[in-house]
């Protein structure tokens, strides 16, 4: 791939995005440590860090997706909580309730899981409707209202939400209003044949290496702040623009890309363009992130589906319909 022409995209004040690239180099390279593979995955997640967004992970079992969040939480230095998502979870299980406390005669407020800077919801769509529900509030609005008290949630806040798309039976899918809450849904593959060998060879050693603490919350907030500044050229606005457009419209797509769809691609691109250095956004960096973006914002038309077309496909076609920007 060619080095981008800064000329082309950028006429505006420089800004330093050198620390948020450093930042991200050295949490994804000590992530790597215990998570063997999975590099644009974890760039992923970076990236909906850095854009205040979630993220739902989905893959058969045992690929290591939960000790990928808990992995990646520990070197952010951030709190975590991990949830596992059952029918007979209730929505107060996860947000909170009052409970009353004999010594101070008084109701006292006990917080959930939901009051950390990571949260992972394992298995998501096990948990029935009304529990998967609780978290709409949370996730769009970054508060938690209970008992008719609103609480703000801390920030950072992400919430990883794991599936399992083989074991269907007895499990909830997801409702499009939530699943539109999430900004980017990863699939995670098998490893790749060396990737298996390394790590069948580390459970060999018995190496359990532990993570260092690589940033803080703060710094992360601060890291948000600068990622707003990155310029975007109105030509890449309307280069989103049109592949947005482009899925209202297709022949194969029922229900196309809404609004938030647009605001995502715009912000993690910019994201992408401080990660890698750049204080300026190219069609490179949109183009890198439309399939984990969009693949969960449509529903293909049901003959689509019958021809064997899945999200990803028709999703690359779009791309390759709608010219770049030069």
């Amino acid at each position: 791939m060619e080095a981008p022409d800064k000329a082309k995209y950028y006429d505006h004040e420089e800004i330093d995005v050198v620390p948020i690239r450093e930042i991200a180099q050295e949490v994804l390279s000590e992530v790597s440590r215990v998570i063997v593979g999975y590099g644009e995955i974890l760039q992923q997640l970076f990236i909906a860090l850095l854009v205040n967004g979630h993220v739902l992970l989905e893959g058969v079992p045992g690929l290591g997706k939960t000790v990928m969040a808990k992995t990646f939480a520990k070197t952010l230095g951030i709190s975590f909580r991990r949830v596992q998502f059952t029918p007979d979870l209730l929505p107060a299980d996860i947000t909170g309730t009052k409970i009353f406390n004999q010594n101070e005669g008084a109701f006292v407020l006990q917080k959930g899981p939901l009051f950390a800077n990571l949260v992972l919801a394992d298995e998501i769509n096990r948990a029935a409707p009304k529990t998967q529900a609780a978290l709409l509030e949370a996730m769009a609005e970054r508060q938690i209202t209970i008992e008719g008290q609103t609480l703000q949630l801390e920030k950072p806040f992400i919430v990883v939400a794991t599936e399992n798309p083989v074991e269907m039976e007895g499990t909830y899918p997801l409702p499009e209003a939530q699943i539109d809450r999430f900004l980017f849904k990863l699939w995670l593959d098998y490893p790749e044949k060396d990737e298996e060998v390394e790590i069948m060879r580390r459970q060999i050693s018995g190496e359990s290496p532990s993570v260092e603490v690589i940033t803080t919350g703060e710094e992360i907030l601060a890291a948000q702040k600068i990622m707003n500044l990155v310029y975007i050229d109105d030509r890449i606005l309307k280069y989103v623009r049109d592949i947005i457009l482009k899925t209202r419209n297709h022949p194969q797509i029922a229900l196309g890309c809404g609004p938030r769809a647009s605001l995502t691609l715009m912000k993690c691109a910019k994201a992408r363009a401080a990660i890698l250095g750049r204080s300026y956004v190219t069609p490179d960096d949109v183009r890198a992130l439309i399939i984990p973006a969009l693949n969960h914002r449509i529903l293909l038309k049901p003959e689509a589906e019958l021809e064997g077309l899945d999200a990803k496909a028709v999703i690359k076609s779009i791309v390759e319909d709608i010219s770049i920007p030069i």
